[in-house]
């Protein structure tokens, strides 16, 4: 598969090459990604989501979650049972292990995760800090001249 080239986009964009790498990223990973385990995200509210994953047949000592440089990562390990020798006539029951990875936009933190009837829900909040958020400058007119040279003496 050939790269995107998103060299148009840096001509009026300042910043956003993780993104390209992101996505290049994600659609080579794409690719080699089997489907299992299958997982919904879900918006809950404007800073909040879930993310839940379809893993019957774990424990909760099997599996773990990880964030490491703003990806998460989801795996599953089943201890092979090979003193228990079972004679199958279907096996549609997954029973491998896996990793999933999630790419995680900045500031967005993972608070919690619970497993319950097969499914493994983790929770994730994007929490903008204070300084990032945007703010509204005043605009002052041509009469506040004399305040703002005022302002400037004090400091000086």
């Amino acid at each position: 598969m050939n790269s995107i080239d998103f060299s148009p986009l840096y001509r009026s964009s300042i910043g956003f090459d993780r993104f390209a790498s992101l996505l290049d990223h994600a659609l080579r990973s794409d690719q080699n990604n089997n489907g299992y385990p299958p997982y919904n995200i879900e918006v809950l509210d404007e800073n909040r989501y879930a993310i839940t994953l379809a893993v019957a047949g774990f424990s909760r000592d099997e599996l773990s979650i990880e964030v490491e440089q703003g990806v998460l990562t989801v795996k599953g390990s089943k201890a092979n049972d090979s003193k228990e020798q079972r004679q199958y006539l279907h096996r549609g029951i997954a029973n491998r292990s896996f990793e999933r990875k999630f790419n995680l936009a900045e500031f967005v933190e993972v608070t919690n995760a619970s497993s319950d009837d097969g499914l493994l829900t983790i929770s994730l909040t994007k929490e903008i800090p204070e300084k990032m958020k945007p703010k509204q400058i005043a605009i002052n007119g041509s009469n506040d001249k004399a305040t703002i040279e005022h302002q400037a003496n004090k400091v000086a």
